[in-house]
């Protein structure tokens, strides 16, 4: 029984991936992915070992802002304009892959999109149906 278990386990060597905030390399080690595999998760590390833990940092302190007062705090980010370059501010976490714009490029993009999309109203499939009451017989 004890050969099937261990014919089941894959072997496991390391790893070296990129972090996604800093883009330094970090090694996902051989007992690491183990830890992984017992614990049912499919997907490596996308952060090193510092990024992760100000990341969990940052979370825990937003969590812990929510509690003490029961509402949410305004969350200023700073980041670079994927239009211009330049640094900003933005009210929420940017999300991963996705571009984020400082205000006057965001208007700029939301300007260009209602010139090149016509508003149109769109057309109904649904069929009118008319409601007439019974008559008294």
């Amino acid at each position: 029984m004890e050969a099937e278990d261990k014919a089941l386990t894959p072997v496991f060597e390391d790893i070296h991936l990129n972090c996604v905030e800093c883009g330094a390399p970090f090694v996902f080690t051989a007992g690491e992915q183990q830890f992984f595999f017992d614990k049912g998760l499919k997907n490596a590390p996308k952060r090193c070992k510092p990024c992760k833990t100000r990341k969990n940092e940052r979370f825990n302190q937003l969590l812990s802002m929510m509690a003490t007062d029961g509402s949410r705090p305004r969350i200023q980010v700073e980041v670079e304009c994927a239009e211009c370059g330049i640094q900003t501010t933005v009210p929420f976490l940017p999300t991963q892959g996705r571009p984020v714009l400082c205000r006057d490029c965001f208007v700029r993009a939301q300007v260009t999109a209602q010139v090149t999309t016509p508003v149109t109203a769109p057309a109904c499939t649904k069929p009118t149906v008319k409601y007439v009451p019974p008559t008294a017989a």
